[in-house]
C-alpha cells in the first residue's frame, strides 16, 4: 500500500463531487475523486437524466396519438420500448463521459473504489481487485456520497418485480400493471411514464394525498389528469408485502379498514432515500451525523471535524441536484481560502410530472403558518395565448406576496414548462423584488413566460387578461 498527497480529495462523483472537484481544479488545488461505481451519481445514471429523457419520449408519443384537435391524425402510432431505453442510455453515456472529461480536464484525478477516513487527512480507498491505497488531503475532504432508496419490510427489491428507481428507468417493456408503493415525486413521475405507454398503475400512499408537502391545490391538477388516463389512487393506505411468482407480484394493501390483494407485473418502491453516511469510518474522527444519518454542517458545509466538508443528499433534506451542485462550488471554495457561504434565500424544486410542477420560497400554508398576511395572484393557462397554441392549457401559476410590504414570498406553478418558467421566480425572491418588479417588466409575446408576469399582477389586482376579483 502506497501514499499519495492531494490538496483536496472529494469522496462521491455524483453532482455535488462533480462540481466540487471542477471548482477545486479551477482555483488551482490538485484534486481526487473517488467513487465507488459510477461517475455522475444518481442524477446522471439512473435519476434525472434518464427519467427526464423517457418522460419526454412517453410525453411525444401521448401528444401525437391524441393530436386530433390539430387536425393531426397519426394511426398506429407505436412505440419501441427496447430502442427508447436505448436512446436513453446514450444520453447516459455520453454525459456521465463528459463529466469524467470535465474533471480530468479541470486537472483532477479520478480512483473508482469504496473510500474510508482512517484520519482527518487520510483516505483509504479499496479497490475492486482488492487492492487497498492510501491518500492524504492537504487541505481537506469532501464527503459526497448522496443517498439510496430505503428498502421497507416486506418489500426487499429483487431487481426484477419488485424495483426501485435505479431498476425502473431501464425496463424493456412496459408492464400491464405498475403498482406504486409511495406517492411521492419519483413514484408518481415514473408511474406517469409507463402509464402513457399503456400501462395500468396503481399508487398507494399511506398519507392523506399524493405528492405531500407539496401545495394540494397544484397537486390536484396531477392527480387530475392521472386518474383520468387511468390510474387508481389508493389514499391513507398501508402497503403490507408483495408476494412474487411465476415472474408477477400480489400486492396486500390495508385501505379503508379492509385489505385488498393487486395483482401486477411490477412493484415500484418509492418511500424515500437514506443517506450515504455508513461504512465511512465517521464516527472515529468526529464527525457528528443526525438520527437518520444525515451529516450535520454548517453554511460554509464544514462538519464538526476539521478539514472535514460535507455537501448533497448526505447532508439532509431537500434532496436536489442543483442544490448538491451549489454546495459543491461553496465546499471548494471555502477549502481554497474564499470567502463562500450558503447564503441563498431560494432553492426552486420541479416535479415533472404531467403536467409538471414548480416551486420556490413559501408556499400559501406556510405563509399563513407563519402569521403573514398574504395576497394571492392566480392565472390559469387557460386564458394563455402560447398554451392554447401548444395545447397545453391545464394548470395555472399562484403567486404569494406579502400583502403588506409586496414582497414576493413564493411561487408555484403547475402546468407547461412549470419546471423552466421557475427560474424567473426564484430570481424574484433572490433579489428581494417586489411584486410590482416583475409585473412592470415586459414579457415577450406570445410566451408562456407571460403568465407569470399576470400571476404577479394578478396579487396587485391589475391583471390584463383575467378578473381582478
Amino acid at each position: 500500500m502506497n501514499e499519495k498527497s492531494y490538496d483536496a480529495i472529494v469522496i462521491g462523483g455524483g453532482p455535488g463531487g462533480y462540481v466540487a472537484a471542477i471548482r477545486l481544479g479551477q482555483l488551482g488545488l490538485k484534486t481526487l475523486v473517488v467513487e465507488k461505481e459510477y461517475m455522475g451519481g444518481v442524477c446522471l445514471n439512473w435519476g434525472c437524466i434518464p427519467s427526464k429523457a423517457l418522460i419526454y419520449a412517453a410525453g411525444l408519443a401521448e401528444k401525437v396519438k391524441h393530436a386530433e384537435a390539430m387536425g393531426i391524425r397519426a394511426k398506429g402510432v407505436e412505440v419501441d420500448v427496447e430502442k427508447m431505453q436505448s436512446w436513453k442510455d446514450g444520453i447516459v453515456k455520453k454525459l456521465t463521459s463528459g463529466v469524467s472529461s470535465l474533471v480530468k480536464g479541470s486537472g483532477g484525478a479520478i480512483v473508482m473504489g469504496n473510500a474510508r477516513l482512517t484520519g482527518v487527512h487520510t483516505v483509504l480507498v479499496e479497490k475492486a481487485d482488492g487492492k487497498s491505497e492510501s491518500f492524504v488531503a492537504r487541505k481537506g475532504i469532501v464527503i459526497a456520497t448522496g443517498a439510496s432508496p430505503i428498502e421497507i419490510p416486506g418489500f426487499k427489491p429483487d431487481g426484477e418485480v419488485v424495483v426501485t428507481a435505479r431498476e425502473a428507468v431501464s425496463l424493456r417493456k412496459a408492464p400491464r400493471v405498475l403498482v406504486l408503493i409511495g406517492g411521492g415525486i419519483i413514484g408518481m413521475e415514473l408511474g406517469m411514464v409507463y402509464q402513457k405507454l399503456g400501462t395500468k398503475v396503481v399508487a398507494v400512499e399511506m398519507l392523506p394525498r399524493l405528492l405531500s408537502g407539496i401545495d394540494e391545490d397544484l397537486v390536484q391538477v396531477v392527480e387530475k389528469r392521472f386518474v383520468a388516463a387511468g390510474g387508481e389512487v389508493l389514499l391513507g393506505a398501508r402497503a403490507k408485502s408483495a408476494a412474487v411468482k411465476s415472474g408477477r407480484a400480489a400486492v396486500e394493501v390495508d385501505v379503508g379498514g379492509k385489505t385488498r390483494v393487486i395483482e401486477c407485473d411490477k412493484v415500484l418502491v418509492a418511500v424515500g432515500f437514506r443517506p450515504n453516511s455508513q461504512n465511512l469510518g465517521l464516527e472515529e474522527f468526529g464527525v457528528k451525523t443526525d438520527e437518520r444519518g444525515h451529516i450535520a454542517v454548517d453554511d460554509q458545509l464544514r462538519t464538526s471535524a476539521a478539514g472535514v466538508f460535507a455537501i448533497g443528499d448526505v447532508t439532509g433534506a431537500p434532496y436536489l441536484a442543483h442544490r448538491a451542485m451549489k454546495q459543491g462550488e461553496i465546499a471548494a471554495e471555502v477549502i481554497a481560502g474564499r470567502k463562500s457561504n450558503a447564503d441563498w434565500r431560494a432553492m426552486p424544486s420541479a416535479v415533472f410530472t404531467d403536467p409538471e410542477i414548480a416551486t420556490v420560497g413559501l408556499s400559501e400554508s406556510e405563509a399563513k403558518t407563519r402569521g403573514l398576511a398574504v395576497k394571492i395572484g392566480k392565472f390559469p393557462f387557460s386564458a394563455s395565448g402560447r398554451a392554447m397554441a401548444v395545447h397545453e392549457t391545464a394548470g395555472f401559476i399562484k403567486t404569494i406576496i406579502d400583502a403588506d410590504k409586496g414582497q414576493v414570498l413564493g411561487v408555484g406553478i403547475v402546468g407547461p414548462e412549470a419546471s423552466e418558467l421557475i427560474a424567473e421566480a426564484t430570481l424574484a425572491i433572490e433579489m428581494c423584488a417586489y411584486a410590482e418588479d416583475v409585473g412592470l417588466t415586459i414579457h415577450t409575446h406570445p410566451t408562456l413566460s407571460e403568465a407569470l408576469n399576470e400571476s404577479f399582477r394578478h396579487a396587485l389586482k391589475e391583471a390584463i387578461h383575467i378578473v381582478n376579483k
